[in-house]
């Protein structure tokens, strides 16, 4: 089983994360995921049990359990799950030229001829 291991000290090492699951049973991987610039971590990680039984008795003995300072959340781990149906969030961003812009729309920061983020261009755009 998959366990999702959250609000980690940002110190914690994967050995250390390791040490207090090792008690409820066979752990298979420890992962802390890491900012891929900093490589800080992030203060989640995933821990991997073979054996179910074990794996909830860690997430019921360990969930909100005080791990060097912090009060960890423990629970089984979701697959993440792409809707190829649904709009993705993200892209676009900051629309720096071009003489329409205003590509976000609908948020007019006072008149003129700059609307929502538009860094430029003639008509700002805020139509929507």
């Amino acid at each position: 089983m998959k366990i999702y291991v959250g609000n980690l000290s940002y110190d914690l090492s994967e050995n250390d994360l390791k040490d207090v699951f090792t008690p409820y049973g066979e752990v298979a991987s420890v992962k802390i995921m890491t900012d891929k610039f900093t490589g800080r971590s992030k203060g989640f990680a995933f821990v991997e049990m073979p054996n179910d039984a074990e794996a909830n008795n860690a997430i019921n003995g360990l969930n909100d359990v005080e791990v060097a300072q912090r009060s960890i959340k423990v629970n089984e781990a979701r697959e993440r799950t792409f809707d190829n149906n649904r709009p993705r969030s993200g892209g676009g961003g900051f629309n720096r030229g071009g003489d329409r812009g205003g590509d976000r729309g609908g948020y007019n920061r006072g008149g003129g001829d700059r609307g929502g983020y538009n860094r430029g261009g003639n008509d700002g755009g805020s139509r929507y």
